[in-house]
């Protein structure tokens, strides 16, 4: 009885004769009746999976129900205020207000109260990125893709080491592996009576609402892999197209389950041309356009798979920006920027002309303005896309770079002047040095731009 149930589960309607088949005919129709309701007890297992934290590790970022950006529409933050002077609790005005890391290009943020930069930005930011399979090979998709908004709901959590948790054990796996990534998305639910029971537990809270699947933050080299071990996944590298860059990348296809396929759109997983990368650590790209030489810096400015470097915003240049789109975006957030920093304090576009700044104790060079595209009409909390909004607003007044008068600007480009220092919400801003920015146009692989 219980394999026929477990096939109905499946969605396999198998028809199995026993001595009992005069009684079957009577039980059938309420066998039928509970499997839904079976469907259900595993859903609710699963959702209670879910809630547990991978073992030895601490999740990184603010709790849910905190944020910096909390009090983000406050038109306090429209006018700028003098660097020299103090809040009302001692506090220089112009700090650091709030940071956010990027774990898959193009889905939702984690928000940090401090963040380690490494050579390619802040730890973990777009480190990883969907891809799609064409013609050409795997090119990466975004939210500037027309189909792909409703990644900007899907969710990622970074769980890292936590040698004081008492399950932290060396030889587990997702210690080995530096931490693990959660990535989460909304449930796909069925048609038909499955599908309104799911909701109906979904509205109860008996039934998690997303789904999700766990990926290792770093794939382990074979020298990593005990010999009695059971087998690893195999992640192999392959070139992924990101703008003019085609870097090598580790494949984690094989984590992703049916349902992500499904939510994304393709409703054949066996299938599907979709794919996640993770960036491969010794093949970066090296990034020359706008940025300072390796001879003024010492290393050569890398990134993984963010468009260019950590973006940096002020609040009063976004809230000049939602003001003028207030009729078509009541409450347009910062977070659809995708800011890596974002800094209270300078009133509107006065880093327009900042070429370097210093964080906390850390100097910082403005590479260029951000040229904006698309993807901030994706609103991040529902996944729509506005058919014209932020971009047309921007486009009337912010076609303020020479090097690209076609797109708008909002916000800096910025490169540390070293490999890694810490940044942390509160760090005062200073501005060491203001001049001219002209924007560069992407370049073609290995091509440099010198004396910029």
């Amino acid at each position: 009885m219980w394999a026929w149930i477990e096939d109905q589960l499946n969605g396999q309607l198998l028809v199995k004769v026993s001595p009992l088949s005069v009684g079957f005919a009577l039980l059938s129709s309420a066998v039928l009746a509970i499997v839904p309701l079976l469907t259900l007890a595993k859903s609710i297992s699963r959702s209670r999976a879910l809630r547990q934290s991978p073992p030895g590790c601490r999740r990184l970022g603010l709790p849910f129900n905190q944020s910096n950006l909390s009090d983000e529409f406050d038109r306090k933050y429209a006018q700028g205020t003098s660097p020299d002077s103090k809040d009302e609790d001692g506090l220089p005005s112009w700090r650091v207000k709030a940071l956010f890391t990027y774990p898959i290009k193009s889905c939702r943020g984690i928000e940090l109260e401090h963040a380690d930069v490494v050579s390619t930005g802040l730890q973990y930011d777009r480190q990883f990125a969907f891809a799609q399979h064409t013609p050409k090979g795997w090119v990466c998709r975004t939210l500037r893709n027309a189909g792909f908004e409703r990644m900007a709901l899907i969710h990622a959590e970074i769980w890292i080491p936590d040698p004081s948790s008492p399950s932290y054990e060396t030889r587990r796996p997702e210690i080995r592996s530096g931490g693990v990534m959660i990535v989460s998305y909304p449930r796909v639910t069925p048609s038909g009576l499955l599908g309104t029971i799911i909701r109906t537990g979904v509205m109860l809270g008996l039934v998690a609402s997303r789904e999700s699947f766990t990926v290792p933050l770093q794939p382990e080299t074979p020298a990593e892999i005990e010999i009695d071990s059971p087998s690893q996944p195999s992640y192999p590298l392959k070139p992924v197209t990101i703008w003019k860059d085609s870097p090598l990348a580790h494949d984690y296809a094989i984590h992703l389950p049916p349902s992500l396929h499904k939510y994304l759109g393709f409703h054949h997983p066996s299938s599907s041309p979709l794919t996640l990368f993770r960036a491969h650590s010794t093949h970066p790209r090296n990034i020359y356009r706008n940025a300072p030489r390796k001879a003024q810096l010492g290393f050569q400015p890398q990134t993984a798979f963010a468009d260019a470097y950590p973006i940096h915003l002020t609040l009063s240049s976004h809230h000049d920006v939602a003001a003028r789109c207030a009729s078509s975006l009541p409450h347009l957030s910062i977070r659809r920027f995708r800011a890596n920093i974002i800094i209270e304090g300078p009133g509107p576009f006065a880093e327009d002309q900042w070429k370097k700044v210093r964080i906390g104790n850390t100097d910082v060079y403005a590479a260029c303005r951000t040229i904006r595209c698309l993807l901030p009409n994706v609103d991040p909390d529902t996944g729509v896309r506005h058919a014209s909004q932020p971009d047309r607003t921007l486009k009337g007044y912010r076609r303020v770079d020479e090097g690209d008068l076609t797109n708008a600007c909002l916000g800096l480009q910025l490169v540390p002047g070293v490999r890694e220092w810490v940044v942390r919400v509160g760090d005062e801003v200073r501005v060491l040095e203001t001049g001219v920015h002209r924007y560069i146009k992407m370049l073609a692989p290995g091509e440099k731009v010198e004396g910029v």
